[in-house]
């Protein structure tokens, strides 16, 4: 038989902390999760509620597990991050960057002091969920560029379009693609190409701003999403990088012979059922900029359609 000093020994040495939390979010009691390498000395958490330690938002959050934990009578488990600013009074000691968990809520069978509890395990998972952002990242990228690909593009324009929907806030695409580079393929071989797309892509990335996006769009064709954005302001933005590319290109080319970009601009619209209305605007105005010579700029909404000089 164990001991009751020798259950209290095995509790103390788990790797991961378990806490007895109450219906009302106070700590009962806490045990294991020693190593301040992956978590914080929880003592000091005894006797008082999660509202007393985090924020409010994130109280509120655990609360509901708990709550669901306790009505269900079902074993709950949740992902969920940590960070210094959902903290009130973190301490020095222990890890100080974002925590990522693994939560076990379980519903005991008794209650203490009068209320229902539950058991919450609550693992590190930082690590693995490092690797699995890493994972994620590598199969939304292009290996070429660095860019974000088709997969990502279909996810986040979705996104966009949702948002606009609901906020009424301009979201504005570019489609650009190379002129010249099956010319600069054949005449110069397919490695030229690569580093032809490689120095638009490099020229393109330093004209965004933190929250624009651009994605590969197939091999020669890109897509930029400008959140927050107008149609005027997104051909504005077009204009100046399509004489980036046109200004790098000339600069870096010792043949003679380098490629330029036509651009295609369009905005979201209300009246559009998915992302892609405004996609295939942006696509057809590309057309027309190839059309009419290349290197140019070509803007197309509903209500008009013009192609801007270089």
């Amino acid at each position: 038989m164990i001991s009751i000093e020798h259950m209290h020994t095995i509790l103390k040495t788990l790797p991961d902390p378990a806490f007895i939390l109450s219906r009302s979010g106070k700590y009962i009691a806490i045990y294991g999760g020693r190593d301040n390498r992956y978590y914080h000395d929880s003592a000091a958490l005894i006797g008082t509620k999660i509202s007393d330690v985090v924020k409010k938002e994130k109280a509120d959050w655990f609360l509901e597990k708990i709550n669901l934990a306790l009505d269900t009578k079902q074993l709950i488990i949740e992902t969920y991050a940590l960070r210094g600013t959902d903290i009130k009074g973190l301490p020095l000691n222990g890890p100080t960057s974002t925590i990522w968990f693994e939560g076990r809520i379980q519903a005991l069978d008794f209650q203490i002091e009068g209320e229902e509890v539950v058991l919450w395990v609550a693992s590190n998972i930082s690590k693995r969920h490092e690797l699995e952002e890493q994972l994620r990242q590598q199969s939304d990228t292009d290996q070429l560029t660095g860019f974000f690909n088709r997969r990502r593009l279909e996810r986040d324009l979705k996104h966009h379009h949702d948002t606009m929907l609901r906020y009424d806030t301009p979201i504005s695409l570019l489609i650009f693609d190379l002129d010249n580079l099956k010319q600069i393929n054949d005449t110069l071989g397919h490695h030229a190409g690569d580093k032809a797309i490689l120095a638009i892509a490099d020229t393109c990335r330093k004209q965004l701003r933190s929250t624009d996006t651009a994605y590969r769009f197939g091999g020669d064709e890109f897509v930029v999403a400008l959140p927050n954005t107008t149609l005027e302001e997104a051909t504005h933005f077009a204009t100046r990088m399509r004489e980036c590319f046109y200004h790098e290109q000339r600069k870096l080319s010792l043949t003679g012979l380098y490629a330029t970009a036509s651009i295609g601009v369009s905005t979201m619209l209300m009246v559009d059922h998915s992302y892609e209305d405004a996609l295939k605007r942006a696509d057809h105005a590309l057309y027309k900029a190839k059309q009419n010579g290349k290197n140019k700029v070509a803007v197309h909404a509903k209500l008009f359609n013009k192609l801007i000089e270089p």
